[in-house]
């Protein structure tokens, strides 16, 4: 090849050109709730084994997950929970071989993250406005 001639064949593109898309959206954020999803079940263990070893530590753990910092994870572990879920299912209907489609999986990429978002929202509410009066 001549020097100063452009090769034929395809190189792979470089971070500082590559486009975002949604789809590769999810597929990040699937890998990462996968991860976060750890630190929520070590959440939840916490709090069943404070509430095996009584009233004190119960409250104790209790009074963590009821501060901003405490419903800020519990939102996030929810929403993790949610969008892992969702995105899963998303998965399986690929593995059936349905909505393998460019637009297909752009259109449920951004249900997914849609409906998780409102879907953990609404739960907040919920749980939050029934909080202290049930």
């Amino acid at each position: 090849m001549a020097e100063g001639a452009q090769s034929a064949r395809p190189l792979s593109p470089h971070l500082q050109i590559w486009g975002w898309t949604v789809t590769m959206a999810a597929s990040i954020f699937h890998r990462a709730t996968g991860v976060a999803l750890y630190a929520g079940a070590a959440l939840l263990a916490s709090w069943l084994f404070a509430a095996a070893s009584g009233p004190e530590a119960f409250a104790f753990v209790s009074d963590i997950l009821a501060s901003p910092i405490g419903i800020f994870a519990l939102f996030g572990f929810t929403w993790a929970l949610l969008f892992h879920m969702m995105n899963g299912l998303r998965h399986f209907l690929w593995d059936r071989g349905l909505g393998l489609a460019p637009k297909t999986a752009t259109r449920t990429a951004w249900l997914v993250f849609i409906a998780s978002l409102s879907l953990t929202a609404v739960i907040f509410w919920v749980g939050l406005n029934m909080r202290g009066g049930a």
